[in-house]
C-alpha cells in the first residue's frame, strides 16, 4: 500500500512539473513570438515600448522597453478619461445658458441675448436652438434691441491644445475646443465646377477662389486644395476652374464656432417671431464675459456618454474639452484651464503610483507631440481602473476589436475579435494600442503597445502592412496565448 501511495505521489509530482513546464513553454512561446516580430528588419529604425500585466495577480508577464518615454498619440485619452471620471463623476453634466444682458419691458429686451457656452462638445444641429428660442418666447420676449452674442469665454487660455501643430488646425481632428462648440466645430465644403457650397449655411467663413493658370485641355482632372491660415476666417480654394476641377467634398475646422452657434440661435428666434435688431457676434477669451439674468438652459449629455462617444471615435475635441472642464473644476483663479488640468492630472497620477517621470501630458487628446508616456504607466492606469468602482462602465467606453469604434475593422477573424477592448492611437510615425485582452486560457491581461518612429515599407515591398496591423499582430498573439503567462 505504501509503495502504491509513493507511486501515486510521484505521478502527481511529475504531472505538476509537466504542467509547469508547458506553462513556461507557452509563456516563452508568446514572448519569443513577440520578440521575433520586433526583430523584423523593417523595424530597425523604429522604437517599441510594450508592457503586458496580468490582472489576476499584478505580475508583469512581458515587457520591452516598458520604461521608455514615447509618444502615445490618442492612447493618451485614457489618462484624460480616467482623471475626469474621478474628478467630475460619470453623471456630471454641463449646460449651455441663455442670459438677458439688459432690461426687459413689455416683451422688449433693451440689450443683448448672451448664449453662454458651458463646454458641451456635443452641441449640434437645430434642436437645442429651437428649444431655447421657444423658451425665450414663453418668457414673453418679442424683440431684442441688441444681438445674440456667442460667449466663448468659459476656458481661460487659447482654444488649441499645447503643442498642437499649425498644420493640424485646419483639419477636423485639430478643431479648436472652447466653451461654446457647435457641430464638432467643423464644416463641409463641396465643390462642383466653379461652385462652392459651404455647410452649415451659418458657418462663419469667407471663401476666396484663387485663380490659377488654366491647364491644357487634355490635362487630367485635378483635385482642388484648401488653405485656411491659423486664426483666419478666409478659406482659400486653390485650383478650381471650369475645365479641370474634380467634384470634391472636404470637412474642415471652423474658425469661429461661437459665432456660428449665435447665428443658429438667432435664426431660431426669427422662426419664433422674435425680432433681433443687430447681427450676431461672438466674444472669446481674454475678453471679459458679458453677464445677465439666466433665462433658459440646454443640458449636455452625461460625462460617461460624452466619454463613450469620444473614446470610441477617438474624437479629439470631446476629450480636450473634457480635459478643460476637469481643469476648470480645480479652482476659480485666472490660470488657464489647460494648465490647471495638467498640474491636477500629474498629482492624480502620482497618487496612484504613476510618477511625473513616467507621464507628461500637456493637453487632453494626445494630438500634441509634447505628450509622453511609458508603456508601463499605461498598464498601471489600466490595472488601477480595472479594480475601481465602475470598472465595467470604464471598459464599455473603449472600442472592441472587429466590433465598433476605431477597432471596428481591425483584427477581424482572429482570436482578438470581440475580445480585445482597447484605445487606439495614430499620427504620423506613431501607432499605439492600449487596453485589455483575455488569453485563450482565460487569463486577463492589461497591455500597452507603443510604436514610434516607424515608416512602413514602400508600396510593393513585402510584407505590405499598415503600422496599425503591426501593432495589432501583438495583441492577437496575446489573445491566442495558452497556458499561464
Amino acid at each position: 500500500m505504501d509503495r502504491l501511495r509513493a507511486r501515486l505521489m510521484l505521478s502527481r509530482s511529475v504531472a505538476a512539473c509537466m504542467i509547469l513546464l508547458v506553462s513556461v513553454a507557452h509563456a516563452e512561446g508568446v514572448g519569443t513570438r513577440i520578440e521575433r516580430h520586433l526583430a523584423e528588419p523593417r523595424f530597425a529604425a523604429a522604437s517599441w515600448g510594450i508592457s503586458v500585466v496580468s490582472l489576476d495577480d499584478g505580475r508583469t508577464v512581458y515587457a520591452h522597453d516598458a520604461g521608455r518615454l514615447m509618444l502615445p498619440a490618442s492612447t493618451a485619452k485614457l489618462y484624460t478619461a480616467a482623471f475626469a471620471l474621478d474628478r467630475l463623476g460619470p453623471d456630471f453634466r454641463t449646460r449651455t445658458d441663455v442670459l438677458a444682458n439688459g432690461a426687459m419691458k413689455k416683451g422688449r429686451l433693451r440689450g443683448d441675448i448672451v448664449l453662454r457656452g458651458g463646454g458641451d462638445p456635443t452641441l449640434s444641429g437645430d434642436a437645442w436652438a429651437n428649444n431655447l428660442a421657444a423658451a425665450l418666447r414663453e418668457r414673453g420676449i418679442r424683440r431684442i434691441d441688441g444681438a445674440v452674442v456667442g460667449d466663448d469665454t468659459l476656458f481661460a487660455g487659447p482654444p488649441i491644445g499645447a503643442g498642437w501643430e499649425a498644420s493640424d488646425l485646419q483639419e477636423t481632428y485639430g478643431a479648436q475646443a472652447g466653451g461654446l462648440d457647435i457641430d464638432e466645430n467643423t464644416m463641409t465644403v463641396a465643390l462642383a465646377g466653379p461652385r462652392v457650397d459651404v455647410r452649415p449655411r451659418d458657418a462663419a467663413i469667407t471663401v476666396a477662389i484663387d485663380s490659377a493658370e488654366a491647364p491644357p485641355n487634355d490635362a487630367p482632372a485635378r483635385t482642388p486644395e484648401f488653405y485656411r491660415a491659423p486664426g483666419s476666417d478666409t478659406l482659400h480654394v486653390i485650383g478650381l476652374d471650369n475645365a479641370s476641377a474634380k467634384p470634391h467634398t472636404a470637412r474642415i475646422a471652423m474658425p469661429d464656432p461661437a459665432l456660428v452657434a449665435a447665428r443658429r440661435l438667432e435664426s431660431a428666434l426669427h422662426a419664433q417671431g422674435v425680432r433681433v435688431d443687430s447681427e450676431a457676434r461672438s466674444v472669446r477669451w481674454p475678453v471679459r464675459p458679458p453677464g445677465g439674468e439666466l433665462l433658459a438652459s440646454w443640458p449636455s449629455p452625461t460625462l460617461l456618454e460624452i466619454l463613450q462617444a469620444g473614446l470610441k471615435r477617438s474624437q479629439n475635441l470631446y476629450l480636450q474639452t473634457v480635459f478643460l472642464l476637469a481643469g476648470r473644476s480645480q479652482g476659480a483663479d485666472a490660470t488657464p484651464a489647460e494648465d490647471r488640468a495638467t498640474a491636477a492630472l500629474s498629482d492624480w497620477l502620482a497618487a496612484r503610483g504613476i510618477g511625473p517621470t513616467s507621464v507628461a501630458m500637456t493637453e487632453g487628446s494626445g494630438l500634441s507631440r509634447h505628450d509622453l508616456t511609458t508603456a508601463s504607466a499605461l498598464t498601471r492606469l489600466l490595472a488601477t481602473m480595472d479594480t475601481a468602482p465602475g470598472a465595467a462602465a470604464w471598459r464599455s467606453l473603449l472600442p472592441v476589436a472587429g466590433v465598433d469604434g476605431t477597432l471596428a475593422r481591425r483584427m477581424r477573424g482572429t482570436a482578438a475579435e470581440g475580445n480585445v477592448v482597447a484605445k487606439t492611437g495614430s499620427m504620423t510615425y506613431v501607432n499605439a494600442l492600449a487596453g485589455y485582452v483575455t488569453t485563450a486560457s482565460g487569463q486577463r491581461l492589461a497591455f500597452a503597445i507603443l510604436l514610434n518612429n516607424y515608416r512602413p515599407p514602400p508600396h510593393g515591398a513585402e510584407p505590405l502592412r499598415s503600422a496599425s496591423a503591426e501593432v495589432d499582430a501583438i495583441a492577437v498573439m496575446l489573445a491566442e496565448a495558452t497556458g499561464r503567462l
